[in-house]
Formats: structure tokens, C-alpha cells, sequence
């Protein structure tokens, strides 16, 4: 519980140091800076509640901001995305039901007809706390930089006059998979060479080489995003990456799709559905079912699916649309 008060509280600070900017500050010359940020609770209560309920909280910290440079041919766009939230159900002890950490750096320069521009991209993906294998809940499965991806990529990037429709597109990328736990490598998370077992001197069997920590992979790159007011007071905005990897299996692609929906009830309070879709063929994926009696786990590449319906309170500062 102690480490995840310290990511609360250094959340937080960050949220403040960006959202807190005064209004009359004048953002240098050629930039433009802004974000959003929100916080959303759930709280549920049972006192001899005849149909029966378990006592729960939940909070997600949530914020997203950006600085962007443009001047002449040239153009430089900075993007970070960071969500954490926990989750309290009964007497079982605070878990996170939200972890995200996204950045992204793209250096441009313009290329032919309109909108288009010669783009060198960077772009790092982790997370900042442990999560754990449900139900036992005592199993490390994740945490900071285990996975951590980094890709490089230089192509093609579409960006429309009101910047609401962004593509990218590459056929040179380069992306690394950090899996920085020994144990995970060991059992060969997230697509990374496992450890090798033999007979030790000792005649017992173990660990003759350890599992790779960190893996490379090479291939074709596309990101799209696209953000427009579909209706008075409701955004609709998507954001879908795919990845070819030149070097192992390339027809096998990987996805990772999210769609927001915000819905603006005044200036500070909004309601938000996300889902967020994820599929690597490289990542085995446990299931747990029955079978006569006894409970087997099996694993395998799968599509991963996450739907959140949020309420809560949000402050912009600068200018979101951007």
C-alpha cells in the first residue's frame, strides 16, 4: 500500500505542475501547449442489504497534455498520457484497475502536396506499479518497465488542416521489448527468449540459461488518431496502432486499438466510456476452466479487451483540441 500512496501522491504532483499554469502566461512564440486532466470516484455501500453486495472504492487519476512546435517546414509534437487508478472490493486490500504511461515525440518536416511531412517518431509505453495474477493476487505479472516498450520509426505523417485526423505511416521501425524481472524473462513474458532447463552439475534440474530480458524486433509501423465533437458536448476520439514484425511471423499483426467517448455535462463534470483492445501474438494470455472437477490453466495468444465507464471532475488548460 506504501508504494502505491507514493505513485498517488507523485501523480498528483504532476498533474498540478501542468494543470496549474496561469492562463495569463504567454506561451513562447511558435508553441502550442495544453491538456486535460480528471479525476473520477465509485463508491458503493451495503448495511443489511437483504439481496447482498460487497462494500467498494475506486478511484482513476487521469490526465493528458502536449506542446507542440511549428515553424517554417518544420514540426515538432510532444504527447504524454498517464492514468493510475485503484480499486478497493470488501476486505481485500487496494489493487489498480488503471496503469498507463504513454509518450510520444514526432520531429517532421514538410514533405509534398499538403499535409504531409517527412516524420521521425519515438514513442516509450510502461506502466507504474505491479500488477498482479487474479485471483490469488500474489503473482507479479507486470510492473515499471516490465513491460516497457520502445519504438523508433521514420515515415510518412498525414496531419489535416484542424489536426483532428493524424496518420503515420512506416515501413522502417525498430521496437524493443524491456522485460526488466528476472522471473517474468525467466517464463518468457511479453514475447521475450525464456530461460533454458537442463540437468545442473548437481543432478538437479534448473535453470542453465536465464531468459532474455530485453527483445528486438524490426517491421512496418502505422498510427492513426482522429478526435472530433460528434455531437454538442460529446467527443468521440480513437487511436489505433499496428505493427508488422518483418523478422518473425510478419502476417502475425500487432493491434492496439482505444476509443474514448467524453461526454461534457458542465465545465468541470464529464462521464466517459473507453475501451481499449489489444492483440500480440507474442504475448501467451492464461485462461482458467473447469474440467471434471479440477481447475486447469491454459494459455495462448489472445484478444484483450478493457471497457471503463467513468464520472468525474475535469479541468482543461491551454487548448485540449489540439
Amino acid at each position: 500500500m506504501k508504494n502505491k500512496l507514493i505513485i498517488v501522491f507523485t501523480f498528483t504532483f504532476i498533474v498540478n505542475t501542468f494543470a496549474q499554469t496561469p492562463d495569463s502566461a504567454k506561451t513562447p512564440k511558435n508553441w502550442t501547449k495544453g491538456g486535460i486532466t480528471g479525476l473520477n470516484f465509485t463508491q458503493s455501500s451495503f448495511t443489511n442489504w437483504a439481496a447482498g453486495g460487497e462494500n467498494a472504492l475506486s478511484f482513476t487519476a487521469a490526465t493528458g497534455f502536449f506542446a507542440n512546435y511549428k515553424k517554417g517546414n518544420w514540426t515538432w509534437d510532444n504527447n504524454i498520457d498517464l492514468a493510475y487508478g485503484l480499486l478497493k472490493s470488501g476486505e481485500d486490500k487496494f489493487r489498480k484497475n488503471e496503469d498507463k504511461i504513454d509518450f510520444t515525440s514526432k520531429l517532421g518536416r514538410y514533405a509534398f502536396y499538403n499535409h504531409w511531412y517527412y516524420t521521425a517518431l519515438v514513442n516509450f509505453k510502461s506502466q507504474f506499479d505491479a500488477g498482479y495474477n487474479l485471483p490469488d493476487d500474489s503473482t507479479i505479472v507486470s510492473h515499471f518497465l516490465a513491460p516497457g516498450y520502445v519504438l523508433g520509426s521514420i515515415g510518412l505523417d498525414y496531419k489535416s488542416t484542424n489536426n483532428s485526423l493524424n496518420i503515420f505511416i512506416s515501413p522502417v521501425t525498430s521496437r524493443t521489448t524491456i522485460v526488466n524481472n528476472q522471473r517474468l524473462a525467466d517464463n518468457g513474458a511479453y514475447g521475450v527468449q525464456a530461460a533454458k532447463y537442463d540437468t545442473l552439475p548437481s543432478g538437479v534440474y534448473g535453470i542453465v540459461q536465464h531468459g532474455e530480458m530485453i527483445r528486438n524486433e524490426f517491421g512496418g509501423y502505422m498510427k492513426l488518431t482522429f478526435k472530433k465533437d460528434i455531437f454538442k458536448n460529446v467527443n468521440y476520439s480513437t487511436k489505433l496502432e499496428l505493427f508488422s514484425n518483418y523478422l518473425d511471423r510478419p502476417e502475425n499483426i500487432d493491434v492496439l486499438w482505444e476509443n474514448i467517448l467524453n461526454l461534457k455535462v458542465n465545465k468541470f463534470l464529464t462521464a466517459s466510456i473507453s475501451t481499449n483492445m489489444i492483440y500480440d501474438h507474442d504475448i501467451p494470455v492464461p485462461v482458467r476452466y473447469q474440467e471434471n472437477g479440477v481447475t486447469l490453466t491454459r494459455t495462448g495468444p489472445r484478444l484483450q479487451f478493457k471497457q471503463v465507464l467513468a464520472i468525474g471532475f475535469v479541468y482543461n488548460f491551454g487548448n485540449p483540441k489540439k
